[in-house]
């Protein structure tokens, strides 16, 4: 069965200008062009935009999907089952987080009492959720499914104080950072002192540290716009300064 652009978008509930823009970057084209110009989507590219809207629904880039499904390697069949893994686990995920707010709302109307760790249990569940939805697909495509599980776990096993620990190191690293931007100097004594910081609360959640992961991860901040903008909301340009402290920090300043 051929699809138009029309009845294509109408299948899988999204607009045209998408489908007409997937055309233009190269991650969806069409079987082919009618006499009448019109763009005409057969089996394959159905399968493949299903594929788009999987990745795309477990917080993938639109380039991220692009290198992956234009990939010469890629198995559209292993890929289906990668999906129904994620989508088990995101299960899982949302059970949790249910079975802790019936829990909040039966405290709330007074017929149980939550201990303090079942409180933070819920919400150090959140922090996990919300980074496999944002991170979760590229963070495993980097450094493994072994990484990003030892890292979930430490923060799963991380106790109330210890969380509120790694809160006060990023506030301090954060103070650090703003005012060694002030002298503008990413090699002061301040500045490295702010990549001190940063590490320590790195290894918060890694297993393992090197100097060349450090320097990968604080050029990420400035290649990754998300994190970009979390730095840069405190203030413009703090990616790409701690980005050079780190640089410094690492020993591996270009």
């Amino acid at each position: 069965m051929e699809y138009t652009v029309q009845k294509l978008g109408a299948l899988a509930g999204i607009s045209t200008r998408t489908l007409r823009y997937y055309d233009e970057v190269g991650i969806l084209k069409p079987a082919r062009i009618n006499s009448s110009g019109y763009r005409i989507y057969g089996q394959a590219e159905v399968d493949r935009l299903q594929q788009i809207l999987f990745y795309r629904e477990l917080g993938l880039s639109l380039e991220g999907i692009k290198e992956i499904v234009t990939a010469p390697s890629f198995d559209g069949t292993r890929a289906l089952r990668e999906h129904h893994d994620q989508l088990l686990q995101r299960r899982e995920q949302l059970d949790q987080l249910i079975a802790n707010v019936e829990k909040t709302l039966a405290q709330s109307e007074g017929r149980i009492t939550m201990s303090n760790e079942e409180k933070f249990a819920g919400f150090k569940q959140k922090l996990i959720d919300d980074n496999e939805r944002t991170y979760g697909q590229e963070a495993r495509s980097k450094y493994g499914e072994e990484a990003v599980e030892k890292s979930n776990r430490k923060l799963k096993n991380m106790t109330e104080e210890q969380y509120a620990a790694i809160q006060q190191l990023e506030a301090d690293m954060f103070a650090a950072l703003e005012q060694a931007m002030e002298e503008g100097d990413s090699a002061s004594e301040l500045a490295q002192q702010a990549a001190e910081l940063h590490r320590q609360w790195l290894t918060f959640y890694w297993d393992t540290y090197t100097k060349e992961a450090h320097a990968h991860v604080a050029q990420m901040y400035v290649d990754d716009e998300r994190f970009t903008a979390y730095y840069d909301k405190r203030h413009p340009g703090l990616a790409e300064f701690l980005r050079d402290a780190v640089h410094v920090y690492t020993g591996t300043k270009q």
